[in-house]
């Protein structure tokens, strides 16, 4: 009994998103109503705020979705042994990916992401903190290896590299890039241009 209710739940879970995709989407987060996504999943208003307190809670549900998918889809793709900017690489295009599968609704959801609202502030920390971790993890293990400084700031360095990944973002976006190629190009020549350093070489 208890895996058919997680079954369900997980499906009515999985509904309400896919309404909110679509609807965001189309009509925009703020002139999509509770309603209407509760139509559109085909389940009552009541049951929407049993999965999420308030709709821009939705868009944290997307990021908790993002923070396991990526961190997963790096596990197949590469090795905790391969170099830093071999899995730095393959965890933003995995991101890219995931939130560009719908290019509005990619939009909407890296602003809820970047400036959440104070409903909703706490609970982004927590996915923060569980993304910051995975990451802390990687670059402790470069350090080991050698690839980083000793003396380096997880938190920061996790921040420049992420900038880097937002810039890619950005230029697809604005079309400066034209594809996943490209920002695939792109965001490979950043990650090693950080590595190597911009200083002349002695």
């Amino acid at each position: 009994m208890t895996g058919l209710r997680e079954q369900k739940k997980h499906k009515t879970r999985k509904a309400i998103l896919e309404a909110a995709v679509k609807l965001f989407s189309v009509n925009g987060y703020e002139n999509t109503s509770v309603d209407e996504l509760a139509r559109e999943a085909g389940v009552g208003k009541s049951t929407i705020y049993g999965y999420f307190k308030a709709k821009n809670e939705i868009f944290l549900a997307f990021c908790e979705d993002e923070v396991e998918y990526v961190f997963s889809d790096l596990a197949r793709r590469s090795s905790p042994a391969a170099p830093l900017t071999e899995q730095l690489h393959t965890l933003f295009m995995s991101q890219f990916r995931y939130v560009t599968r719908n290019k509005d609704f990619g939009r909407i959801l890296a602003r809820e992401i970047f400036f959440p609202k104070e409903l909703t502030a706490e609970k982004s920390m927590d996915i923060d903190s569980r993304y910051l971790n995975a990451m802390g993890e990687i670059l402790a293990n470069a350090m080991k290896r050698g690839e980083l400084r000793q003396d380096l700031e997880p938190l920061y360095l996790t921040g420049h590299f992420y900038a880097l990944y937002l810039i890619s973002l950005s230029a697809w976006y604005m079309g400066r890039l034209a594809d996943e190629d490209a920002v695939a190009e792109a965001l490979g020549f950043l990650l090693t241009q950080a590595m190597e350093g911009l200083s002349p070489k002695a």
